[in-house]
């Protein structure tokens, strides 16, 4: 088990530390702000038909965002090193950990979400180009364009940090600026016409349950992902002391701004049982108020969305295996830098290409239920950490997360509460415990291979 209280040795293949606040905070934004608040809406206020219970499953999912920015914020200052959760991971619980954390991402979480994100992105480029996506003779051709911008986005990445990092710059102003300028107008041209004769009743008869609103809240979750991934690239992060939890702090409340604000628009314009039966909510909005013209500025504004959080799932994701391989967890190949670019080229192919086998074989609905339900238990203890590393000396922290320990346990037991939640439910039980059994097989699979008289793959 690694001890914090001893300073790391360097890596054998280190990153070099590039990216300044302004990139880190966009890497946070881009890689949360993908295709959730553009697709999730309709299924929250399906379970949750009112506009006070929708809200308050929304804020319940920033709130929950923000108590693990903030507890990640603290850890990550006081351990800046690439691979993020993973590193929290095996420093706080062991390697059985660490590399558990690793056996998810690799057998489900990081290719379900590339997936996930890359139909979305595929379905909308269809749209502009005025092809219906959801026709069964387009549907393979949806799923292989998918798989090609997975191609295309870890291509972008292959070939250096910088190149990426502006791909990433340059969607995350276009992706915020876009879906502000829809917030705008709806709320310019919805208020005046409607008043808020849509936001009354605010809690209709049976418009919420405990229940229901576990469920929607593990929609939200999906929408709001993203803010941890920053920490994978910890070790790429200039000042981490400093700019580490600016970035994961700022991000964090730029994301529940728009979206909490997005939400509010879009009941401006449609009531809730129509916001409950559109699956292009912002679509349908833009329509309403602008004409055709909106529904393809949505389109764009989707496409570019989705394709930014591709490029930056594979700048932060492939940081995991990076740092598994060397610390002799995963593969050590894996573990190479390129030698012209500084990156981690063959991680970021792994991950591509596990990315594009998932789309050619799921549908979306498979793919964002699965990354939800196996990341979940690692979120929490990655969170959990902060308590063994407090009392561990060495641990020197430059923030530490305000109310400890109360905004780490907030967010532990809201994970025990929808994990318990989705067992419990019927609806869910079966693929709950599906994900779950395969994040268990790999604890054999650690005993017999690294975690046997301490071997080490080579």
């Amino acid at each position: 088990m690694s001890n914090p209280a001893v300073p790391p040795a360097p890596r054998k293949n280190e990153l070099q530390r590039k990216l300044g606040v302004w990139s880190a905070t966009a890497v946070v934004i881009g890689s949360t702000i993908g295709s959730g608040i553009f697709r999730s809406p309709a299924g929250i206020a399906d379970k949750l038909p009112g506009p006070l219970p929708m809200m308050a499953v929304w804020i319940a999912g920033g709130i929950f965002a923000m108590c693990g920015a903030l507890t990640m914020a603290e850890v990550a200052s006081a351990l800046p090193r690439t691979g993020g959760l993973y590193v929290f991971c095996r420093d706080a619980w062991g390697d059985l950990a660490g590399f558990l954390f690793g056996w998810g991402q690799i057998s489900m979480i990081r290719a379900a979400s590339l997936g996930g994100i890359a139909i979305t992105f595929s379905e909308y480029f269809f749209r502009v180009l005025g092809i219906n996506p959801l026709a069964p003779e387009n549907a393979s051709t949806v799923h292989w364009t998918a798989a090609g911008a997975i191609a295309l986005t870890g291509a972008f990445n292959y070939v250096g940090v910088r190149f990426a990092a502006n791909v990433n710059n340059f969607t995350v102003i276009a992706k915020y600026g876009g879906l502000l300028f829809i917030i705008i107008v709806a709320l310019a041209l919805g208020l005046p016409h409607y008043g808020l004769s849509h936001f009354s009743p605010a809690i209709p008869p049976g418009s919420i349950t405990l229940p229901a609103f576990g469920l929607a809240l593990v929609s939200t979750l999906w929408a709001f992902d993203g803010w941890a991934d920053l920490a994978y690239n910890a070790g790429e992060v200039k000042d981490p002391g400093r700019n580490l939890p600016r970035a994961l702090i700022g991000g964090t409340l730029a994301v529940l701004g728009i979206y909490l604000a997005a939400n509010l628009a879009y009941m401006a314009v449609l009531p809730i049982e129509e916001i409950r039966t559109s699956k292009l909510v912002a679509a349908d909005v833009a329509q309403r108020v602008i004409g055709a013209g909106g529904v393809t500025f949505v389109a764009i504004t989707v496409m570019i969305s989705t394709f930014g959080t591709l490029n930056t799932v594979l700048f932060t994701s492939p940081r995991v295996f990076f740092a598994m391989a060397d610390d002799g967890l995963f593969f050590r190949p894996v573990a190479k830098v390129h030698p012209k670019f500084g990156t981690p080229y063959v991680a970021i192919t792994v991950v591509a290409a596990l990315g594009m086998v998932f789309v050619l074989l799921l549908p979306f609905e498979k793919l964002a239920d699965t990354f939800v339900t196996a990341f979940l238990p690692f979120y929490m203890l990655a969170v959990a950490s902060v308590f063994k590393l407090r009392g561990t000396p060495g641990y020197n922290p430059t923030f530490r997360v305000p109310l400890y320990p109360i905004v780490p346990l907030l967010f532990i037991v809201s994970v025990l509460y929808l994990l318990g939640n989705a067992i419990v439910q019927e609806s869910s039980r079966m693929s709950t415990l599906a994900v779950l059994g395969v994040l268990v097989a790999g604890i054999p699979v650690y005993y017999l291979t690294v975690g046997r008289r301490g071997n080490r793959l080579e």
